[in-house]
């Protein structure tokens, strides 16, 4: 057939502007810009589909779902072949991607009192309670129970139910910052006299991947994030470090230092990636 004649086809073929959820939508997939569906593997999926100036069929899965682009000129039917030579594996990226995006939106966390977040690896709540006087530190936590029932810790905080979000947010941020850093600090000395090297300056970074760094001038930078993290982990981080001031790269011999200190951390090393974290 004619490129031509099979691309006033394809314009002419019916193409719902938003095809309708199907019965079972959880085990079906609808992009929101969605105009044509498939059934792939065994699951209908409803797909983004564009032309565009391009050589080949190209897809990408994200959180919304599947997208397809194809040349101006390559029939349906190529299209269609392309989809289910990949079914199974747009199937399972269908999947992931969706179980990741569940997983980043619970950790959206709302600054309110009664507010749950993670701290050394355990739960803590916000009061709010602007009765008490913490120092100038604007935050305390307590040693006990919030309650009989309930065994997560409390973080007092000096505001008052009228604050904003931000308010409460930057509280809490401030009083975490205070407590990294003086736990970070200890860890250092702990495993610099371990590995017989000696820091000298410890700042807080705020990135969005990178855990910590390591100068050749014995500076360390630890992300103040790592709080979140049960001891452990903040350990290896830190030793991981450490062992930059004696093996400036990641080869066998760097990975040998770390191990003499911490021999389990690779486990830890792969709790890093957790996606339950508050996302700030």
């Amino acid at each position: 057939m004619h490129p031509l004649l099979r691309y006033t086809l394809d314009l002419f073929e019916s193409r719902p502007d938003a095809p309708e959820p199907p019965a079972s939508a959880g085990h079906n997939w609808v992009h929101p810009q969605a105009t044509r569906q498939v059934r792939l593997d065994g699951v209908m999926v409803s797909y983004a589909f564009t032309r565009a100036k391009r050589r080949s069929i190209g897809m990408v899965v994200g959180h919304e779902g599947l997208s397809v682009r194809a040349p101006r000129w390559t029939p349906l039917y190529e299209v269609d072949a392309a989809l289910q030579e990949k079914a199974r594996w747009i199937v399972r990226k269908l999947h992931e991607t969706h179980e990741r995006h569940v997983r980043q939106s619970e950790t959206h966390i709302e600054w309110q009192d009664g507010t749950v977040f993670p701290f050394l690896g355990e739960s803590l709540r916000i009061v709010l309670d602007p009765e008490h006087n913490f120092d100038g530190a604007g935050a305390h936590m307590e040693t006990g129970n919030f309650d009989v029932d309930d065994a997560t810790r409390v973080l007092r905080v000096g505001l008052s139910q009228a604050a904003t979000p931000a308010q409460i947010r930057d509280g809490v941020q401030a009083w975490l910052m205070r407590q990294a850093k003086e736990l970070f600090a200890q860890r250092l000395d702990h495993f610099a006299a371990l590995l017989d090297v000696r820091w000298k300056r410890l700042s807080l970074s705020n990135a969005g991947t990178r855990w910590g760094s390591a100068g050749a001038d014995g500076s360390i930078r630890l992300n103040w994030r790592l709080i979140h993290f049960r001891p452990a982990v903040i350990d290896y981080v830190v030793a991981h470090e450490l062992s930059h001031l004696r093996v400036m790269d990641h080869s066998p011999r760097f990975w040998d230092t770390v191990r003499t200190v911490v021999p389990d951390y690779a486990v830890l090393r792969g709790q890093l990636k957790d996606d339950g974290l508050p996302k700030w």
